[in-house]
């Protein structure tokens, strides 16, 4: 291939088009427990977590629910992936043999949201959420009414058939600010590698022990692989709400650009064109309520 200007136009057309195909086929994750929000500065404040307000008969007037009672705040970053083609190769319509660089790097810029969100199951247990509580805590603060309570949305148990049970239960159990359920239903349960048999035998299973399994068809099974470090931690979600217990800030989305003009260094210096990906965005929690979390260091 002649290296001209308008010949690597053309190159960068067909990377663009093999990078904007392979990402919009990538299979995502993310919003299963994650409600994407869009960022338009460095950082972004939700003031209005921590509040679940329900409708009320109306008597007398109006009763503003208070959004403001926490605020949460969430900094973008920047993150990016680079990679270079020799010039030698284009010259000898080489280009082939990029395909699947460029593909990969479309793979991981639609995945890295999958990443950042599920990165933060084994951390919630120590990171604080909008009360000033780790997401996944014994003692997160509710005002119902003129009392002041503490609710929980852990436990420590390793994930069995009544371990399951129990943190169904407890999830069930999580009140508002006006003292009623919340009727969260959890329906995603999320498991390392290493407990994907015991949680698929659990919500897929006919029977269990000989005994008919309840909880057949209660939940979903998601495994992540993030979890491989922590294989007893489990979780279990409500994941029919908008609002979810963590959130993905998006600034600015992933694009391909390209550094190849002649007179650019590495061009000159090293005969090598630069493409590359970036973005700006970052994830943290949300709604604690949404989850329960279980270490899994006791064996029952």
């Amino acid at each position: 291939m002649l290296i001209n200007r308008h010949n690597l136009q053309d190159l960068f057309n067909n990377f663009n088009t093999i990078f904007n195909k392979t990402f919009e086929k990538t299979e995502i994750m993310y919003p299963k427990i994650a409600m994407e929000i869009p960022s338009s500065t460095s950082d972004e404040t939700y003031s209005w977590l921590g509040s679940l307000p329900s409708m009320r008969e109306w008597v007398g007037d109006r009763v503003i629910q208070n959004l403001s009672a926490y605020t949460y705040s969430i900094k973008n970053k920047d993150f990016e992936l680079t990679v270079g083609v020799d010039r030698n190769d284009i010259e000898d319509d080489k280009i082939g043999i990029y395909k699947p660089m460029i593909q990969d790097l479309a793979e991981s810029a639609r995945k890295h949201p999958d990443k950042l969100v599920f990165g933060l199951l084994s951390k919630s247990f120590q990171e604080k959420c909008y009360d000033g509580q780790p997401l996944i805590s014994e003692n997160h603060p509710t005002s119902i009414g003129a009392r002041n309570i503490k609710q929980s949305n852990k436990g420590k148990k390793k994930l069995t058939t009544k371990s399951y049970g129990e943190a169904r239960v407890q999830m069930m159990s999580i009140k508002g600010s006006d003292g009623e359920s919340l009727k969260l239903v959890p329906d995603l349960l999320v498991v390392s590698p290493q407990n994907e048999s015991i949680a698929r035998q659990i919500v897929m299973s006919e029977m269990i022990n000989s005994t008919t399994n309840i909880y057949k068809g209660t939940a979903e099974v998601l495994v992540v692989p993030e979890l491989i470090d922590t294989p007893d931690a489990w979780f279990l979600f409500c994941t029919k709400k908008a609002i979810k217990p963590f959130i993905f800030q998006n600034r600015k989305p992933p694009k391909l650009v390209a550094r190849d003009g002649e007179r650019d260094d590495n061009v000159f210096f090293e005969k090598r064109y630069i493409y590359g990906v970036d973005s700006r965005c970052n994830a943290g929690y949300g709604l604690w309520q949404l989850v329960f979390g279980s270490t899994g260091e006791i064996d029952e």
